[in-house]
């Protein structure tokens, strides 16, 4: 099958790497387009027979399965432009939650789903939050999981918690980057540590943490048992995380909650003008 990305901007590029990179598709088998088109054919110094596509219309046509990497309020005009161009044997895809694959079929005569990636995606790893529509064909559904499986763990979700779900898989690595730098900060201001030390025995730690949950050595709560000796150092740590962490993250999910709200209340009064 041909794949196409409509949006080259930072997930459409990352998509676009773990696919080829873990041999998903072959370059002569995807299709790219930008509006700026200067960006899209830069990708071609790395990934020579790539295929980029003047126009998305153009390349609606030449694909199979399309994945539309565009911000919110660019999906419904642009959905609108390449319209004529699809057929029920088209599956367009969507990777931005404010749009539910309800509000995508009411746009376009395909299949429709929704997959949500994570940059993790581009170590060939981390989760694809996937929901379909009703009419996907289950050959078709089929092909995408199997698919997705190469470069990530799909994980069908429902609407309900779509934000959420983003929140951990999507938007949780930039969290927890600016908690981690916060970190490296503290400690180099609190002692004499360099930056660049401190940022290699954090970025080390980061990588030991994740193999030992991957190896299943340790689940995140027998972890922290394992090195917090009642006591010592680490319990001291912990105290004052307990003490003021607080409500943090409680407000993080409210914030993120509050604009996915308000994208889609812009979303619809689009789809209503």
């Amino acid at each position: 099958m041909k794949w196409g990305i409509i949006g080259t901007g930072n997930m459409g590029r990352i998509l676009m790497e773990a696919w080829l990179d873990s041999g998903m598709i072959q370059q002569s088998d995807l299709y790219i387009t930008n509006r700026s088109l200067k960006k899209a054919v830069a990708l071609k110094d790395y990934y020579p027979e790539i295929n980029v596509i003047h126009d998305p219309a153009t390349l609606a046509q030449k694909v199979d399965v399309l994945f539309i990497c565009v911000k919110p309020l660019d999906i419904y005009p642009l959905l609108t432009d390449i319209q004529s161009q699809l057929t029920e044997k088209h599956c367009l895809v969507s990777i931005t939650s404010p749009y539910s694959v309800e509000e995508l079929e009411k746009l376009v005569p395909c299949q429709v789903a929704r997959i949500i990636p994570s940059i993790t995606n581009r170590a060939r790893t981390g989760v694809s939050l996937m929901t379909f529509g009703t009419r996907i064909d289950p050959v078709m559904k089929a092909y995408i999981q199997q698919s997705v499986k190469l470069y990530s763990r799909p994980l069908e979700i429902n609407e309900a918690i779509t934000r959420v779900s983003s929140d951990i898989v999507s938007c949780g690595p930039a969290f927890f980057s600016y908690i981690i730098q916060r970190f490296v900060q503290a400690a180099c201001e609190e002692t004499d540590i360099t930056n660049e030390d401190a940022t290699t025995m954090i970025t080390e730690m980061l990588i030991g943490f994740g193999k030992l949950i991957e190896e299943g050595y340790y689940s995140l709560s027998t972890l922290q048992a394992k090195v917090c000796v009642k006591g010592g150092v680490t319990g001291e740590g912990i105290q004052i995380l307990e003490e003021e962490i607080g409500d943090m993250f409680h407000h993080l999910f409210q914030k993120t909650h509050k604009k996915y709200q308000e994208d889609k209340r812009e979303i619809s009064n689009q789809l209503n003008d």
